[in-house]
């Protein structure tokens, strides 16, 4: 494909492209990596909230795939981790979302924001791994990171606030 940024439509044309951004999300012309995290915290809850082993069933295969999603998306683009490749915010998010003291409004509210902050900030090891993992398995490892660091502050957050009230 060799260009940076596939069209809406070229998406359609490439199962790669059309999972890797996030069935368009990530084509926001301003944080891609937000959209694609909001578009995959709605389109994960109605599974998460029917069937909890579905959602662990899905997480496990798209964790799996998103190696070569995001590897082949990262291919046909010619550039590594594209801002728009969004599947490991999928992911992420996801991961996020299961991982969670209870399901409820405030805590999916708190798992967006603790995933974007760990995602974009990028502290140790998630910048290691971002810096020096690459193909699909990199753009995948961050994310990953970035989420079991969330989980660790919001379960932190958790114990710290029931403990203290």
């Amino acid at each position: 494909m060799g260009q940076s940024r596939p069209t809406f439509r070229a998406l359609f044309q490439n199962p790669a492209l059309l999972l890797g951004f996030g069935f368009g999300s990530g084509l926001a012309p301003k944080g891609p990596g937000t959209a694609g995290t909001l578009v995959g915290l709605l389109l994960f809850l109605p599974l998460l909230l029917w069937s909890q082993p579905l959602a662990w069933a899905l997480l496990a295969v798209s964790t799996i795939a998103g190696v070569w999603i995001c590897g082949r998306a990262s291919e046909l683009l010619g550039v590594h981790d594209h801002g728009g490749i969004v599947w490991d915010e999928f992911v992420g998010i996801w991961l996020v979302l299961l991982c969670l003291p209870e399901q409820t409004f405030h805590y999916w509210l708190f798992a967006f924001v603790a995933f974007r902050v760990f995602d974009i900030a990028k502290p140790w090891p998630i910048g290691w791994a971002d810096e020096k993992v690459s193909g699909g398995f990199g753009i995948m490892l961050d994310d990953v990171l970035a989420a079991i660091m969330a989980i660790g502050f919001i379960w932190a957050t958790t114990i710290s606030l029931n403990w203290l009230f």
